[in-house]
C-alpha cells in the first residue's frame, strides 16, 4: 500500500520525561503521523466520509500528548498509534514519530526521536 495521509510536525507543549524537571516545567514535542490508507474510494467519490480525517487524527494525537503523562517517548507513540488504529478502521498501518527537541542530553543535538509502526491485524476486510 503506497497511499498515505501525513501530519507533519504537529507541535504540542507537554510534560513527558523521566526527570522531575521535565514533569514540572514541560517542553515542546513534535508528532508526525503517517497513516497508510487505501484512498482510492475517496479519490473516486470525493467524499469526506470515504477517507481518514487528518483533522481528527491531529486532535487525537494532541489530546493524548497534552492530557496524559508519559515517562518515555515510546509510551506516548504507542498510545497515539493504538488510539488511531482503534478510531479509524480504514487505517491499515500507522507510523507515529515523537520528536523531543530539548531532550536533556549532555551533547549538542537537534533533538531525539522515537518512531513506532503498528499494523492492523489482517481480517480479510480492510474496512472493519
Amino acid at each position: 500500500m503506497t497511499d498515505r495521509i501525513l501530519v507533519r510536525n504537529l507541535s504540542v507543549f507537554a510534560h513527558h520525561g523521566v526527570h522531575d524537571a521535565e514533569a514540572e516545567l514541560g517542553q515542546r514535542f513534535h508528532l508526525w503521523l503517517e497513516a497508510r490508507v487505501d484512498t482510492r474510494e475517496a479519490g473516486r467519490s470525493d467524499r469526506y466520509a470515504d477517507t481518514v480525517s487528518y483533522v481528527e487524527m491531529s486532535a487525537i494525537a494532541v489530546e493524548i500528548a497534552t492530557t496524559r503523562r508519559f515517562n518515555l517517548l515510546e509510551a506516548l507513540a504507542e498510545a497515539v498509534a493504538e488510539a488511531l488504529l482503534h478510531r479509524f478502521p480504514r487505517i491499515i498501518s500507522i507510523v507515529v514519530r515523537v520528536d523531543k527537541p530539548s531532550a536533556p542530553v549532555p551533547a549538542i543535538l537537534d533533538g531525539v526521536s522515537v518512531e513506532v509502526e503498528r499494523t492492523r491485524p489482517a481480517t480479510g476486510n480492510s474496512h472493519t
